[in-house]
């Protein structure tokens, strides 16, 4: 509805539409629901006739209006538009007439929202005509609609049926996890797909106890045991699906990790690290040092050293990794898995034990394995690990706060590399354009804040449309950004010398360093990801 409440009101007032009363009603609602539009309010609350309120609403916005219901649905919605995507936007197509398709939006003056929806229909051809209705009727339509998307998972006629279709399902959709996730009312379905996650569908919570029942038989879990449990299914040839349980207030809920059996490890390159050989070569060395990957959880640090691993590997070399769990198995490579009875530091002395060249250490955690895993690298050996922090400078301030001396840091630590996950730009059906003025502005100010020239010439980006290949998101697959902070002599006498991560990246910035925005922003200039969804994961206007 219209942005400026009061003005609306008092228009309607003078239509004859409403009374003043009316209005000081709407309002003392709106003062315990801030995020209601006064239209919407006195539909709510029934002190007009619907269809007169809608038609003098229409008018007053220069919008053809409608009472949208279930019934005006004259087209398949799943040929067009997913759910998820009609449900962001607040907006329902209903019906086709030639090449053009008449949608109802719940706010026409939403600019994000009705462009969003007209590429994507563009992109099918079709020409969005508008129309607004009542949030209330866009969201008992997007209800109607989910419970469509939740009977195409429920079709199964018994839960073993129910629990294949939806792994099945989510195998096909590229999802990397499902999330089982016990409501008040009902058992939501959540499949995370490059990063995001999306509503699939709800389960009627009778069926409840039933689904927790077959995923813990199939994950090989206590029946009884109600607390928090790990296990695996490997019903399904091509996948191993790691399996975590937790008890919340509603019941428990499950999240399952698809994991691809013998996924052949993907090159660095292919993962977004700077095509540059000789950055790669002085980044990786191969003794007598550590190489940390810094990044927060879920953001590709396991996938990147695993490439680094296998960069690396030769016949001649001896291999060893420390995981929590192994997720990719490589052949050539001696893999241990961390268990309950044992963890990092403990399976650390071990392998030293074994005459390793190269130790991949899953995670340094504490103390203790941050000190085992320096002295493995002040011992000859190259030790690959991960710390969970914001940048690959922080990685020295986390080495310090675990205990780990600054000179232990400074001779040992070769080399921190953070990155960070961002969503590609879908191939089928993103739309050309030219980079405004203000996104140049904004890419030349960051530029020039580290000291970088960014080339802008000839260089176009594009608009997100949608397609079936993407599931309507305009996005398809993601890429990594980089930073790499190498430890030179000047960097480490800082480390030594105790200065603070702030004086570090001073220095750091003068030679070689450039944090994740500038090869996030190189990205979008060569057509990779928008500046848009590079902005959404670091937040740079």
């Amino acid at each position: 509805m219209e942005m400026r409440r009061q003005p609306i009101g008092i228009e309607l007032v003078r239509r004859g539409v409403i009374n003043e009363n009316d209005i000081q009603k709407a309002l003392e609602y709106q003062k315990s629901h801030p995020n209601q539009k006064i239209g919407d309010i006195l539909n709510i609350l029934g002190l007009c006739d619907s269809y007169r309120l809608i038609q003098a609403i229409g008018e007053i916005l220069g919008e053809k209006s409608m009472l949208l219901t279930k019934q005006d649905i004259n087209i398949n919605l799943d040929d067009y538009i997913s759910f998820d995507v009609l449900k962001k936007n607040r907006a329902i197509p209903f019906e086709i007439e030639g090449g053009r398709i008449k949608v109802c939006f719940a706010d026409t003056a939403d600019k994000k929202a009705t462009d969003t929806m007209r590429l994507l229909l563009l992109n099918k051809g079709l020409i969005m005509e508008k129309y607004i209705t009542f949030n209330e009727n866009i969201s008992k339509v997007l209800e109607s609609f989910e419970g469509k998307e939740t009977n195409e998972i429920k079709s199964s006629s018994d839960i073993t049926g129910l629990i294949d279709t939806i792994i099945k399902k989510a195998i096909d959709k590229r999802a990397s996890d499902i999330h089982f996730e016990p409501m008040e009312e009902e058992l939501r379905i959540r499949y995370r797909i490059d990063g995001e996650l999306f509503n699939v569908g709800t389960i009627d919570k009778e069926k409840q106890p039933q689904v927790i029942g077959r995923l813990k038989a199939i994950s090989n879990m206590h029946q009884e045991k109600q607390e928090s449990q790990d296990g695996r299914i490997l019903l399904y040839s091509d996948y191993n699906i790691r399996v975590s349980s937790q008890k919340n207030i509603y019941g428990e809920k499950f999240v399952l990790r698809l994991l691809k059996k013998n996924e052949n490890v993907k090159g660095l390159f292919e993962l977004g690290f700077p095509q540059n050989e000789e950055i790669v070569k002085k980044s990786f060395n191969k003794k007598n040092s550590i190489t940390i990957m810094a990044a927060p959880t879920g953001e590709g640090k396991t996938t990147t050293l695993y490439s680094i691993i296998d960069y690396l590997n030769r016949p001649e070399i001896n291999v060893t990794t420390i995981e929590d769990p192994v997720e990719i198995r490589i052949p050539g490579l001696n893999q241990i898995e961390i268990d309950s009875k044992t963890n990092f530091s403990d399976s650390l002395r071990t392998v030293l034990r074994q005459d390793p060249d190269i130790i991949l250490v899953g995670e340094i955690r504490d103390k203790e394995t941050a000190e085992i895993a320096m002295q493995a690298g002040q011992t000859g050996h190259y030790v690959l690990s991960t710390i969970h922090t914001i940048d690959s400078i922080e990685v020295i301030t986390r080495l310090r706060k675990m205990g780990v001396s600054n000179y232990d840091i400074a001779s040992t630590l070769a080399t921190s590399v953070s990155q960070r996950l961002v969503r590609k730009i879908c191939p089928d059906c993103a739309r050309k354009r030219d980079f405004t003025f203000k996104e140049i502005e904004i890419m030349k100010n960051i530029g020039q804040n580290y000291g970088v020239n960014f080339d802008f010439d000839n260089k176009t980006t594009y608009d997100i449309v949608g397609c079936n290949k993407c599931n309507h998101t305009g996005y398809y697959g993601r890429i990594g950004i980089f930073e790499i902070l190498n430890i030179d002599d000047d960097i480490r006498e800082l480390i030594t010398n105790d200065a603070s991560t702030l004086k570090i990246k001073e220095v750091a910035i003068q030679k070689s360093y450039k944090p994740l925005i500038i090869d996030g922003i190189n990205k979008v200039l060569n057509g990779i990801i928008t500046l848009e969804e590079l902005n959404k994961k670091l937040i740079i206007f």
